[in-house]
C-alpha cells in the first residue's frame, strides 16, 4: 500500500493500535528514518480512565477523545488508516486487513484489551462493558432509560428492579463507576425525578474478592470501600456472580437481586489478529513477550500494553494491565527501533512505578506511590490533576476543568441525555452457523 508519505529508502514500522502504547510508539519515532503507519479501527485516542465519567454524564464524549490525525499532523513520517486488522502473515511480513495488504518490517502489535466474561454468554449478552466511548454513551443511556422506565411502573417490586444498579468487580473502574452513580442518586435522582426519593435507588458493588482495589495498599483498600459505603453503595465482597438473565443476577451462595441494569468490570482480556500461536499465548489472552518487547519466536514482531505479557521470575504474570505500562513500553520499544536500525545493542525493559490511584466521589480519592500513602481531600486533588494533565488536547483539558468545576459548585452539572435509546442487539444463537 502506497502513501503520501512512503519512502522505500525508509524501513517501515507499523503499529496496530491507537491506545496509550501505540500513540507513544509513533510519538518516539517523529524525525526517525522510520515510516510509520498506525492503524486502528477508530479515527481517535480514548482516554479509558474517564470512559466511567462518560457513562455516568459528568462528561461529553468528545472530552476524552481526540483525533489521531490531530495529534500527528506535523509528523511528516507518519501516516494513519481506519482498518480492521484480521491477521498476521509473519512469514511474509504482511498484514490482512480490510482495506487490503499491508506490508511492514517492524510490527507493534498495541490493540490492548476488551472485556472478559469468562466464557459466560448469558453475562455477556444481558450485562454491559465499558471498554469503548461508544459502551460508555451506551451505559449512559441506558441508566437514564431505565430511571425514565421505573416511573411507569406501579408495583414497587417490578419499580425496584429499574432502580437497581449492579457493578460487577472491585478494581479502580467498578469502584470510581459505582461511587459515580451513587452520586448521581444522592445528588440528582430527586431533582430530576421528584417522583422519587434516593432510598428508592440502589446502587451495588459486587467484588470476588475479600477486599476493593487488591492491587493497591490496604490502607487504599479500607478507605475506600469506608467510602463507598459513606456514599450509600452496597459493597459485597467474596461474592462471586454465577449467572444474569437480564431481569436477576444470581450468585454462588444463593442469594440474588433483582435489577435490569449490570455493568461488568470485573476483567479483560487480551485481543490480537489470528497469526499468533497460541503456544505464546498466557493467561488473560495475553501475548507472551521477552524483555526486549518481541514476540516470543516471531522476528522483527513485538507487543505492548494490555495485550502483552512479559513474564519474569519477578512477575510471574507480567505488569499490570495500566496504561503507565504501556506508555513507557511504547517509548522503550521506539528506542530500541532505532538502535537496532543503527546497528546498536538493545536493551530490556523496566518499569518504573509510579503509582497507583483510584477515585470515590467528592472530595475523596485513595493515592499509593511507592511507600507514601495517603487518602481523602488532598488525593482527591491529586488525582484530578494527574488526569486532567494526561488528557490529550488543550481543548479537552479545558472543557474536562470547567465541567468539574460547575458539577463541584452546583451538584447539579453533566449531560444527562438519551441521544439514541439502547437497545441490546439481537442475540445470535450458538449453534448457529
Amino acid at each position: 500500500m502506497n502513501t503520501k508519505y512512503s519512502n522505500p529508502k525508509f524501513p517501515r514500522v507499523v503499529i496496530i493500535g491507537g491506545g496509550f502504547g501505540g500513540i507513544e510508539v509513533a510519538k518516539a519515532l517523529k524525525n526517525k528514518e522510520v515510516e510509520v503507519m498506525l492503524l486502528d479501527r477508530n479515527n481517535h485516542h480514548t482516554f479509558q480512565p474517564l470512559l466511567y465519567q462518560v457513562a455516568t454524564g459528568t462528561l461529553d464524549a468528545p472530552s476524552i477523545a481526540f483525533p489521531l490525525r490531530k495529534m500527528f499532523r506535523k509528523q511528516e513520517n507518519f501516516t494513519f488508516r481506519i482498518a480492521d486488522v484480521r491477521g498476521i502473515d509473519a512469514l511474509n511480513k504482511t498484514l490482512d486487513t480490510d482495506i487490503g495488504s499491508i506490508s511492514y518490517d517492524y510490527l507493534i502489535v498495541a490493540t490492548g484489551a476488551t472485556t472478559n466474561f469468562f466464557g459466560n454468554s448469558d453475562i455477556a449478552y444481558y450485562a454491559m462493558p465499558m471498554k469503548s466511548v461508544k459502551e460508555a454513551v451506551n451505559i449512559r443511556s441506558f441508566l437514564l432509560q431505565n430511571i425514565e422506565e421505573s416511573l411507569l411502573k406501579t408495583d414497587l417490586e417490578e419499580r425496584a428492579a429499574y432502580l437497581n444498579f449492579v457493578v460487577v468487580g472491585g478494581g479502580p473502574t467498578g469502584v470510581e463507576l459505582s461511587g459515580s452513580i451513587a452520586e448521581i442518586r444522592n445528588h440528582i435522582l430527586a431533582k430530576d425525578y421528584p417522583e422519587l426519593k434516593k432510598e428508592d435507588m440502589n446502587v451495588y458493588l459486587v467484588e470476588g474478592l475479600p477486599k476493593i482495589l487488591a492491587n493497591l495498599s490496604p490502607q487504599a483498600s479500607e478507605k475506600a470501600e469506608l467510602y463507598l459505603k459513606e456514599l450509600g453503595v452496597k459493597v459485597l465482597l467474596n461474592v462471586q456472580v454465577t449467572g444474569y438473565d437480564g431481569d436477576i443476577i444470581t450468585f454462588a451462595d444463593g442469594s440474588r437481586i433483582k435489577t435490569k441494569t449490570v455493568l461488568w468490570s470485573a476483567g479483560v482480556m487480551g485481543q490480537f489478529p489470528d497469526g499468533i500461536s497460541p503456544d505464546i499465548v498466557v493467561r488473560g489472552n495475553r501475548i507472551r513477550i521477552d524483555e526486549e518487547c518481541r514476540v516470543i519466536g516471531m522476528k522483527d514482531v513485538f507487543a505492548i500494553g494490555d495485550v502483552a505479557a512479559m513474564i519474569t521470575d519477578e512477575l510471574p504474570r507480567g505488569h499490570p494491565g495500566v496504561a503507565p505500562v504501556a506508555q513507557q513500553q511504547g517509548r522503550f520499544l521506539a528506542k530500541n527501533i532505532v538502535r537496532m536500525l543503527n546497528g546498536q545493542p538493545t536493551e530490556k525493559f523496566k518499569y518504573f512505578d509510579k503509582g497507583s490511584m483510584a477515585t470515590i466521589g467528592r472530595n475523596k480519592a485513595v493515592v499509593d506511590i511507592g511507600k507514601i500513602r495517603f487518602q481523602g481531600f488532598f488525593a482527591w486533588w491529586v488525582w484530578m490533576f494527574v488526569h486532567l494533565m494526561s488528557l490529550v488536547g488543550f481543548r479537552n483539558r479545558v472543557v474536562t476543568f470547567i465541567n468539574w468545576a460547575i458539577n463541584y459548585l452546583t451538584f447539579n452539572a453533566g449531560i444527562r441525555l438519551i441521544i439514541h435509546k439502547y437497545r441490546r442487539p439481537e442475540r445470535v444463537s450458538e449453534h448457529a452457523e
